[in-house]
């Protein structure tokens, strides 16, 4: 029988900093050809509203295989439900047998996804970072900017959302967070979404959008945007001329991003060639080819690799079943 493990026991064995580092050497595995990942599976629903994603893949002679399906219904606040669910399996590559399932709702994806966001941070953000800018009041918005501490010098934060309502009661809630008190910082508002890419050179986008919500003309040089909303077939954050723009494009997955992720766009419109675009494990072992100085504009395209899956539930296991090391 395999093991069940609940959100509360996932919740204790999780480690930030050694997060970031796995989610880190898991894209490398990935972008040295030694992951095995299929395209992402979506399946779309009108009545309610509602998407699950389905990733899945496995390291190349390891033992396991994993699964993972993450959901979204839109309407559950109205019911007293969380909008986000999900459960990863994890299987053996020797039997096929379900060994382990990781009953996370969705939490495991959603650190896994702002993990993802401090290792591009970690190699694309400039040296000097004046403040952080978050676009968007949702749980990634605040899980982002929390895996940021640490990854980041910087003490200043602007958040912009669509209803100032929401990006008020985000900057209580994180002000009343142990972490953010540690780290000092100093949140505030921005007026509108020109003031924060006027002020910040390191920018995250964590929204739903479907309509660029920051245009070429704003971006300024010296900025690198980590953009991870956009992660299915329709959803765009950032105008496309942007990546042209920029010095530096980096995708998660080449393939993924040009399929539905923000590549996808400026490659449609004639812009750009995919070859343009590097990808992330490569620019974690040679940083050479990343960003180079503090004036180069850069761009991370995150739209969420199955290795990513794979790592969260290795570092689970070990903690919680050691007996079957993954």
């Amino acid at each position: 029988m395999p093991v069940v493990l609940t959100l509360d026991e996932i919740k204790r064995v999780i480690d930030t900093p050694q997060l970031i580092q796995e989610i880190e050497a898991g894209f490398v595995l990935y972008s040295e050809g030694r992951v095995v990942v299929p395209p992402v599976g979506f399946l779309h629903f009108e009545e309610p509203p509602g998407d699950v994603h389905i990733k899945y893949g496995y390291v190349k002679d390891d033992n396991f295989y994993v699964l993972k399906m993450a959901s979204g219904f839109y309407n559950n606040a109205e019911l007293d439900l969380p909008v986000a669910d999900g459960v990863i399996l994890v299987f053996s590559q020797k039997s096929g047998q379900i060994k382990l399932i990781l009953h996370d709702e969705c939490w495991l994806t959603d650190m896994r996804t702002a993990a993802a966001g401090a290792v591009a941070a970690r190699h694309l953000a400039p040296k000097n970072v004046r403040h952080i800018g978050i676009v968007g009041t949702g749980v990634q918005a605040r899980m982002q900017l929390e895996m940021l501490h640490g990854v980041v010098d910087c003490r200043s934060c602007l958040i912009w959302g669509r209803d100032e309502t929401k990006v008020q009661q985000m900057i209580e809630d994180l002000r009343a967070k142990e972490g953010i008190q540690e780290w000092g910082l100093d949140l505030k508002s921005a007026a509108d979404i020109d003031e924060l890419v006027s002020k910040c050179n390191l920018i995250v986008t964590t929204t739903s959008a479907r309509e660029p919500l920051i245009r070429a003309d704003q971006v300024r040089e010296g900025t690198h945007i980590t953009a991870m909303g956009s992660d299915d077939h329709g959803k765009q954050e950032l105008e496309a001329g942007i990546l042209a723009k920029a010095d530096r494009v980096v995708a998660d997955s080449i393939s993924q991003c040009v399929n539905h992720g923000e590549c996808f766009y400026p490659v449609r419109d004639g812009l750009m060639d995919a070859d343009a675009f590097l990808e992330l494990g490569n620019v974690i072992k040679n940083p050479e080819i990343g960003r180079t100085d503090d004036n180069q504009i850069t761009v991370a395209d995150l739209t969420g690799v199955a290795i990513q899956d794979i790592q969260i539930a290795k570092m689970v296991n070990d903690v919680l079943n050691p007996a079957e090391p993954i």
